[in-house]
């Protein structure tokens, strides 16, 4: 072999192993500080708070966790969204190696629960599926983050 084709083929190796670092220090990042996402557009303040109203008929009233280390945990649904994550400000706290900071997020739009995977590592599915874009969460469909599973129920 010559010593031209030697010093380019070390030279690939050494570009290889430097894109590989810098890929694992992105998302060691994304996992410790979460995913950078676009403001919200801001919105106009109301005068009157809006009353909360209660689930319809056939609507989901509770999330239950199924599956993992917090079996047997109920959060009673309203019209606030919930995060789950590791991050200690998130509603649902995980302490599961598989999930990121800030993993997921359930959130109440006309009239049905939706999940949105937060950019994690893992990603999160619905029933079998790879959450990639906000879904709708049908009742008793389980949601997986990680080791943990939760459904929506009434």
């Amino acid at each position: 072999m010559s010593e031209l084709t030697l010093l380019l083929i070390r030279l690939a190796f050494l570009a290889l192993l430097w894109f590989f670092v810098i890929a694992a220090v992105g998302v060691i990042r994304t996992d410790l500080f979460g995913a950078r996402t676009a403001a919200a557009p801001a919105r106009k303040p109301t005068k009157t708070a809006k009353p909360v109203s209660k689930p319809k008929r056939g609507e989901p009233r509770q999330m239950v966790v199924t599956g993992g280390p917090l079996q047997g945990t109920v959060i009673n649904l309203t019209e606030t969204p919930i995060t789950i994550g590791r991050a200690t400000d998130a509603t649902l706290v995980l302490s599961d190696d598989y999930a990121s900071s800030r993993h997921a997020r359930l959130f109440p739009q006309d009239g049905q629960w939706i999940v949105e995977d937060l950019g994690s590592t893992n990603g999160t599915y619905l029933d079998r599926s790879k959450v990639t874009r906000p879904t709708p969460v049908p009742l008793g469909v389980p949601i997986r983050i990680g080791k943990t599973v939760i459904e929506l129920r009434k």
